[in-house]
């Protein structure tokens, strides 16, 4: 019998031989084992693979409630109704309309901001939610199977002011100090797209709750594993952190 780790293995072998996602690879050799571990498996992959929509979603019967939604998704319906205007009843049952399931992750964000005109952070949870309600990824993960940390902060200064302390590399350097980063993209008081140093990436955006707050999301992307992810969580709080401190200091 397979361990975890073997079993891993094998997942991330078909994921290269086939481009399919992590929970699209697990499901289809969990399919096609007869071990104790696949017996196991509906009860594991709840919010992955048993949830994968068929080729025509708007179709078929949903694979959970809409009680479950706000659960897999990991933002509660309170929050993204405030945010959007619609609660995940709605949003699944809007994007299953249009076949979202099978579009590709930065296509879905787009046809959110673009159709319903949610702002680019908020598009960005739509669509993550989305994904984890139709078994596409879990919390943390990204499509293709690795990982990302997220992490938000509001603070009290003007939305410029926050930005500037990003853009600005010798500001940066007083809450940030020895990263050799590479700032990709950039829209001024809005979003950044940057390249970490081991090549990685990182996007931020930033929103202006009032004119004296503004907030910024950062999220770390394609990290190896749960251990990077866990790791980078922290790390973000820390820096943030120190952002906080170096801006009330003026």
């Amino acid at each position: 019998m397979p361990t975890d780790k073997d079993f891993k293995r094998l997942v991330r072998g078909r994921m290269q031989k086939t481009g399919e996602s992590y929970t699209t690879a697990r499901a289809h050799l969990l399919a096609q084992s007869p071990s104790p571990q696949s017996r196991r498996a509906p009860a594991r992959a709840l919010s992955t693979s048993a949830l994968r929509p068929s080729k025509a979603p708007s179709e078929a019967a949903p694979a959970v409630g809409p009680t479950e939604y706000a659960r897999l998704a990991g933002q509660t319906d309170a929050v993204i109704k405030a945010r959007t205007g619609c609660t995940w009843e709605r949003w699944v049952h809007a994007l299953d309309h249009v076949g979202a399931s099978e579009w590709a992750h930065r296509d879905i964000a787009r046809y959110v901001h673009e159709k319903y005109k949610i702002p680019g952070w908020w598009a960005q949870s739509v669509t993550t939610g989305y994904e984890r309600i139709k078994g596409l990824r879990e919390i943390g993960q990204r499509r293709g199977g690795s990982f990302e940390a997220s992490k938000s902060r509001t603070f009290a200064v003007p939305i410029a002011r926050l930005y500037r302390a990003f853009r600005d590399a010798r500001t940066r350097a007083r809450w940030l100090p020895d990263v050799a980063l590479t700032i990709r993209t950039a829209t001024p008081n809005k979003s950044m797209r940057i390249t970490w140093p081991d090549g990685t990436s990182v996007s931020l955006w930033f929103q202006a709750p009032s004119g004296a707050k503004s907030q910024v999301s950062v999220q770390h992307e394609k990290l190896p594993d749960r251990a990077a992810q866990t790791r980078l969580k922290q790390y973000w709080t820390e820096r943030l952190d120190a952002l906080r401190e170096m801006l009330a200091a003026g």
